[in-house]
């Protein structure tokens, strides 16, 4: 099977905010002090939804495609490698220690890692949603909010393993499911009118 590039998938627009929110944002970051900011409900609401967003777009394309086959970004083998580099006791079939990543040594760690990509890897600072183990699905418990570079390094390694691959496996088990189940329904239908 082919390599899925996913990379160009953009979350849609789903408020007239939505687009000035990102330019707005794209502007002032390089500028913008998050500690003399004020806390803007709408504005933290609206990068929430395009989180969710994200996380069930993510979901959908590997229910639709093995994510051994899939690349995130144009830059995956690099990423890969980088991660390997940066942090050579990375497994990504463990889940993630939280505590570890965000502490003040992982956060520098991190932060070094994620700004390589600053100008090649667009949205790399945005806040992302990210399941703790290869095996979770998106759900509170089991979900972290970390920047997209940091995703992009842990789904890519997990690709890389295959140990995101059971998502389309149980979801064609419910779709053949549902084949099976028309199959029959239109058979009996068929037997019926005979």
């Amino acid at each position: 099977i082919a390599s899925q590039d996913i990379s160009h998938h953009r979350l849609p627009q789903t408020h007239p905010t939505t687009a000035a929110m990102s330019k707005a944002v794209s502007k002032q970051s390089k500028t913008f002090n998050a500690e003399e900011a004020d806390n803007l409900e709408d504005i933290e609401k609206q990068f929430a939804v395009k989180a969710v967003m994200h996380a069930q777009i993510y979901w959908s394309i590997l229910e639709r495609t093995p994510g051994s086959t899939q690349r995130l970004t144009k830059h995956d083998s690099e990423i890969l490698t980088h991660l390997h580099l940066v942090f050579p006791d990375f497994d990504a079939s463990a889940p993630i220690d939280e505590d570890a990543m965000k502490s003040k040594a992982g956060k520098e760690k991190w932060r070094k890692f994620m700004m390589a990509y600053e100008k090649t890897v667009e949205d790399y600072n945005f806040g992302t949603l990210l399941r703790k183990g290869a095996r979770d699905e998106y759900e509170q418990e089991s979900t972290i909010f970390v920047p997209r570079m940091q995703f992009y390094a842990v789904e890519i390694a997990r690709n890389a393993k295959g140990l995101n691959d059971w998502v389309y496996e149980e979801a064609e088990k419910e779709r053949q499911k549902k084949r099976e189940a028309a199959e029959k329904a239109k058979a009996e239908k068929e037997g019926e009118q005979a």
